[in-house]
């Protein structure tokens, strides 16, 4: 995420210095939380939570379990991390439907903070979870509240009570009771109001705000901060905790160029959880918030388990077992390989999916020159080929390739190279059907891949020949490296080690934008 780039930077930074160092010293502990404090506090982490927090780190590191540890450095990023999991909420929380329906939904916050928009994001999300949400529209003071979300009201899909025009005409707390009734006939199981907001925090905003909560009785009270407002979130956050109180918060924005102190402070601050993160325009730009799935992000650890959710939920099943079929049986084509493309768009940005692997913090520059719309020019290409030439590419000739390429609006070379990439992308997944290690340019053998239990034979005879010099301290250190040679390093993106090794290559991104677009 663009929010935690700077802290993300700082702190792997830090660490990557850190595992420089065979054993830590007292002086080395305390250099070490002096950056982290230095990294915090210029990504506007409220003081009070800065204090707390590198106070405990300082604890933990310098404590038994880091002077116990077979590898102090990883030790004291698994305590960072640990900590800020703590700091963040510790555990997902998520939304408290009512017993007996509608749920309601309250959202309050500041103007501009990103209350409408993620309404609506909310209401898509939660009809595809099979609810039938109903939106009231109880901002009427700010221009064209009510127009803009009845806008987003119908780009979700859902429902909406409207009953006054707004700009400044009509009374938003009748507004709200009202919706909650129409709720109740309508059979809507969940009310999310839409509530007016303010430049700044004033004794006007706080008593309409919470005249509607006590007129509505909400399940929800859904605080929507910006994550870009930096230091200003915590005294918001207390003057809305004061005024209204609420359940939970919502932190929008956050695929902004901003410094994160939001995120880090409101949760510890308030003592509420954050439920959701919003990141981008789009509906389905909406996260249930995971304090130690964030707290991953951060340390440029990867989110893993977010990345196989979405697959998931882009990726159909039944489809998937016929594309294995279809590699084992070696009759993968073209068209195959543009439903599987058509499947991955359907997760979502690429640069966000990429951005999602251990280590990818470090390849800042490769990502944001990722090409999105590379996958629809291939898609162009394959569109503009007949059903027998997407079947068997042998066939394209000369100038079946020039007519493919003027009517995709590409060039002859374009089309030579996607059939080329096509070519090396079914040879390599026919390796992995059949148990393989696939062997991309550039990367060499996928690590991990292949039958489980399998071993490279050349491995086994380094392990067992071991190191010949006549230095025993030399000689120990080298047979330590052989014996690890096999196995997955150490310190990569996937254990607490950090991106310094594991990270993917410049190269490896190459090839991969290669395979799935244009080169």
């Amino acid at each position: 995420m663009a929010t935690f780039g700077t802290l993300s930077d700082r702190l792997t930074e830090t660490f990557r210095n850190l595992r420089k160092k065979g054993q830590l010293t007292p002086a080395d502990v305390d250099g070490t939380v002096r950056e982290i404090r230095r990294a915090l506090l210029d990504a506007d982490v409220a003081l009070p939570v800065v204090k707390d927090f590198t106070a405990k780190v300082r604890e933990r590191a310098l404590g038994d379990e880091v002077n116990r540890a077979l590898n102090p450095a990883q030790q004291v990023v698994q305590i960072v991390n640990e900590e800020l999991v703590a700091i963040l909420g510790g555990e997902q929380r998520r939304l408290q439907f009512a017993k007996n329906p509608p749920t309601v939904i309250m959202l309050a916050g500041l103007q501009g903070s990103g209350k409408t928009t993620f309404a609506g994001k909310l209401a898509h999300q939660l009809e595809k979870d099979g609810h039938t949400p109903l939106l009231v529209a109880a901002d009427l003071q700010r221009p064209n509240a009510v127009n803009q979300l009845q806008v987003v009201a119908e780009r979700a899909g859902a429902a909406i009570y409207a009953p006054e025009p707004g700009n400044g005409v009509g009374d938003p707390v009748r507004v709200a009771r009202d919706g909650v009734e129409v709720a109740r006939r309508q059979q809507h199981d969940v009310v999310i109001i839409d509530t007016a907001g303010r430049l700044g925090v004033d004794a006007e905003l706080m008593k309409q705000a919470a005249d509607i909560r006590k007129a509505t009785e909400p399940d929800e009270v859904l605080f929507v901060i910006d994550a870009m407002i930096g230091q200003d979130a915590v005294n918001t956050a207390k003057a809305f905790q004061d005024g209204v109180d609420f359940t939970g918060v919502v932190l929008s924005k956050l695929d902004g160029d901003a410094r994160g102190g939001a995120a880090l402070s409101v949760a510890s601050v308030t003592g509420r959880p954050i439920i959701y993160a919003s990141t981008g325009e789009g509906l389905d730009d909406l996260e249930a918030f995971h304090p130690d799935r964030m707290a991953s992000r951060i340390l440029d650890l990867g989110d893993i388990l977010t990345l196989i959710e979405q697959a998931q939920q882009a990726f159909d099943e039944e489809e998937a077992m016929k594309v294995a079929e279809k590699l084992a049986s070696e009759t993968f084509t073209l068209e195959d390989f543009l439903e599987q493309m058509q499947q991955m768009k359907k997760m979502g940005s690429m640069k966000k999916m990429l951005g999602m692997l251990p280590g990818m913090g470090s390849m800042k520059d490769q990502l944001e020159n990722f090409d999105e719309r590379e996958i629809d020019r291939t898609e162009a290409i394959i569109r503009s080929m007949t059903p027998g030439e997407r079947r068997n590419p042998k066939v394209l000739n000369g100038s079946r390739r020039l007519r493919i390429a003027r009517g995709s609006g590409m060039t002859v070379t374009d089309v030579n190279q996607l059939v080329q990439r096509f070519e090396q992308a079914a040879k390599m997944m026919k390796t992995v059907a059949r148990g393989g290690v696939p062997n991309i340019p550039g990367m060499g053998p996928v690590p991990g891949a292949g039958r489980p239990g399998a071993s490279s034979k050349r491995g086994k005879q380094q392990k067992a020949k071991g190191s010949r010099s006549g230095n025993p301290a030399k000689r120990a250190a080298e047979n330590a490296g052989i014996a690890q040679t096999p196995q997955a390093p150490t310190g990569s993106g996937f254990g607490l080690g950090g991106a310094s090794q594991g990270a993917p290559s410049e190269a490896d991104l190459a090839e991969l934008q290669k395979l799935l677009g244009r080169g």
